[in-house]
């Protein structure tokens, strides 16, 4: 994990900011530089100096300098697949309350953006267990999680092919994350794996696969009545008693939608609740006796 020393060292990742607000990334190599439109930056002058130190070339442009944080590498780095972007990834670790010591399961690794934030959140005493079916995006992932950490963690494992042919079912675990097309195939074996009480949480692109993987769940019998939700990321301008929402806006991205296991044997209390003409097909009378 990137080290928390606040001096810029060799070897890190510096992000430098200009005052248009553009941002450039550098790694910091000895006796290198970096040469912009308006004269250059001596790595070598930027090691020992503190984040947040204003940083000028030969020609008198500015930057001020940090270490980029999480979202800043995620954003950046090499893509294969769609990363589940920050926002997503702070929800799915706070809904799915996944801590230091956590056995996590993953299916869908993409670009190993969502990888970084569970290692992260799980930390030296916690496992992460993921699955990808194609081999690109695998490489892609290790790559990038090699390089946000300076190297692969011990207590990561990345096995290609589907979740759902997972040999060892013996195996158990707190927390399923699920990111793929078909979630719902891997309601029964989150079923087998999970620990009463784990979570199972899976991240969906559209109402239609919400809408399945939320019957699928109910239909096992094994889990709580699923949540849904999706976050909506709205930015402020404020420039003196000038406060105002911003033009652009991160709107939908994915749906989260989550359970928990039952105690094995367990039928949870139905819940009571009439269901909306039409969910289910039924002609209006017969929907109107139900629940």
């Amino acid at each position: 994990m990137p080290a928390n020393n606040p001096l810029f060292q060799y070897g890190d990742r510096v992000q430098l900011t200009d005052a248009k607000g553009k941002l450039h990334t550098i790694t910091l190599k000895e006796a290198a530089e970096w040469h912009t439109h308006r004269g250059w930056l001596k790595h070598d002058e930027i090691v020992g100096l503190p984040q947040g130190s204003v940083i000028e070339t030969t020609a008198g442009l500015k930057f001020l300098a940090f270490k980029p944080l999480l979202a800043d590498y995620v954003l950046s780095m090499p893509r294969g697949a769609t990363i589940v972007y920050p926002k997503d990834a702070a929800l799915i670790v706070g809904f799915a309350d996944i801590a230091p010591g956590c056995r996590v399961l993953e299916a869908g690794v993409g670009s190993g953006a969502l990888s970084i934030s569970l290692l992260r959140a799980v930390g030296p005493t916690g496992t992460l267990s993921s699955f990808e079916r194609r081999d690109e995006f695998a490489d892609i992932a290790r790559r990038n999680v090699e390089n946000y950490f300076g190297e692969l963690p011990s207590n990561w494992s990345l096995d290609m092919g589907s979740l759902q042919d997972m040999p060892d079912r013996t195996r158990r675990f707190d927390r399923m994350i699920l990111d793929m097309l078909a979630p719902w195939e891997c309601v029964e074996l989150a079923s087998d794996v999970l620990e009463p009480g784990g979570v199972l949480l899976a991240y969906v692109a559209t109402t239609t696969q919400l809408s399945v993987m939320a019957e699928a769940i109910k239909d096992s019998a094994n889990f709580t009545e699923p949540e849904s939700n999706e976050s909506i990321i709205r930015g402020w301008h404020h420039e003196g008693l000038a406060v105002r929402p911003q033009h652009r806006m991160i709107g939908h991205t994915g749906f989260l939608i989550q359970a928990r296991r039952l105690a094995p044997g367990t039928i949870a209390p139905l819940r009571r609740r009439r269901p909306s003409k039409g969910a289910y097909g039924l002609p209006a009378e017969e929907e109107s006796t139900e629940g």
